[in-house]
């Protein structure tokens, strides 16, 4: 899907930092994945648009985007976001995989956790928390409802909020790392349907110690 090529794009046109980076897909080859990018930045508010009595400045709206390109398996959408978190310096990489929420004795947080992940986010202040380019969320959505989905999320360090804390030999000087050679990647988990919620930052953790051991040895 070419992720780190999107992101970078998305980063030089924005030129805000970046808090957080997070991809959700449900279990289904070809399905379309939401991209979303986690803006940390106030802008003022359009003329006439702030409420009476609070302030002219806003909370950028994270940025969904539809990614509608082909994959066989959710083992190959984990080996690009964690070559896409490598190369924008990201330290981890979470993993969240969770079961629908349309199941009997599921809990509130399920549904929010889900409506989340697909962008959809209560207004801030009456002004959208989402700019969304994903036609096809709403169905994701409810597909990921009744199935489950798993959610990738990573910080990075290019773009992001975290340079000044970067003390890190394998980051150039604008926080980016060189490609990862393929005979070096690490097999990425196996595609599976998601079952009972869990979080994880296991697969990503041997991806990145073993990088780093290579990179710093």
């Amino acid at each position: 899907m070419e992720l780190f090529d999107t992101l970078s794009a998305q980063i030089r046109h924005m030129r805000l930092p970046l808090f957080a980076v997070s991809l959700s897909a449900v279990p289904f080859p070809d399905t379309p994945v939401l991209l979303m990018l986690h803006w940390h930045g106030f802008r003022k508010a359009a003329a006439g648009r702030a409420p009476t009595g609070q302030t002219s400045l806003r909370q950028v709206p994270a940025s969904a985007l539809q990614l509608t390109r082909r994959w066989s398996a959710l083992s190959l959408l984990e080996e690009e976001i964690l070559d896409a978190a490598w190369q924008l310096g990201a330290w981890s990489l979470l993993r969240d995989e969770r079961r629908g929420c349309n199941t009997m004795g599921a809990a509130a947080g399920e549904e929010l956790a889900c409506r989340q992940a697909f962008g959809d986010l209560p207004a801030i202040d009456g002004q959208e928390s989402v700019v969304a380019e994903a036609p096809d969320s709403p169905e994701l959505m409810r597909l990921a409802a009744r199935r489950g989905y798993v959610c990738w999320q990573f910080r990075p360090v290019h773009g992001g909020l975290w340079r000044e804390l970067a003390e890190d030999d394998t980051l150039g000087e604008a926080g980016l790392r060189q490609p990862l050679v393929r005979s070096r990647r690490v097999p990425a988990a196996a595609a599976r349907r998601p079952g009972p919620n869990t979080v994880s930052a296991a697969s990503s953790a041997s991806f990145f110690s073993r990088i780093f051991s290579e990179k710093t040895s």
